[in-house]
């Protein structure tokens, strides 16, 4: 009798624990992610447009996009292409040329009422000390930011909105969504970029739910071997 109290209160912390350590689904946004175009193909940028520096030479992609972090964030579609992007685009002293690289996104990305316009490519000229986010500023105007700096909307798209929850997703943290919505805020300008472009989402530290399972698992392992203790004597 006492093996099977003990034997179901142990049961009983082992259910607890599978669903309190259940995986959540992760919150989705709508935003655009910041790309940089190397050898011809798109990596997720390590830092926002505001404060990297590109060279003369480089591509730099925009996608909206909607995902959690940069794992589900969809790549610009158009080829990282200088030489096709800025073949019309003389060199010139003091001035770099940087390739942009403008996707909107798709129709499934849309917010409610808005149609993604075509993809784009531009060539900024550019003074030489001038950021990703300052390039942008000259060929994608008008550029539209939040309080925090975070970039909404790049030649005008979208109208409104800025890295909103997407309905039918759970959990996670809109601080994930602005690491990889990386602000575009010129340097100089009326907002600095806030942030890194990582990517990521949350501190990747144990969740509330798996620290408590972990201690109903503690709790209920202790009562059961108390009252066993209990009714031996």
């Amino acid at each position: 009798m006492r093996r099977t109290r003990i034997a179901g209160a142990v049961l009983l912390a082992g259910t607890v624990t599978g669903l309190a350590a259940g995986p959540a689904q992760a919150q989705e946004y709508r935003y655009w992610s910041f790309w940089d175009g190397k050898g011809g193909s798109w990596a997720y940028a390590t830092e926002g447009p505001a404060t990297q520096r590109p060279a003369d030479g480089a591509v730099e992609g925009f996608r909206f996009t909607v995902g959690a972090d940069s794992a589900g964030a969809g790549k610009p579609r158009p080829a990282a292409d200088f030489d096709a992007i800025c073949r019309d685009t003389p060199a010139k002293d003091g001035r770099k040329r940087i390739g942009i690289v403008l996707d909107f996104g798709t129709a499934a990305d849309a917010p409610g009422g808005e149609r993604p316009p075509k993809a784009r490519t531009d060539c900024a000229q550019v003074p030489e000390d001038s950021s990703a986010g300052e390039a942008l500023a000259a060929v994608a105007r008008p550029l539209r930011y939040d309080t925090n700096a975070l970039l909404c909307a790049i030649a005008g798209y979208p109208k409104a909105g800025c890295a909103e929850a997407v309905n039918g997703s759970k959990g996670g943290s809109k601080d994930g969504a602005k690491r990889s919505a990386s602000s575009a805020a010129p340097s100089g300008g009326a907002a600095e970029d806030r942030a890194d472009g990582g990517g990521g989402s949350g501190d990747g530290g144990p969740s509330a739910g798996l620290l408590g399972g972990g201690a109903a698992v503690v709790a209920l392992g202790a009562a059961a071997v108390w009252q066993a203790r209990r009714r031996r004597g």
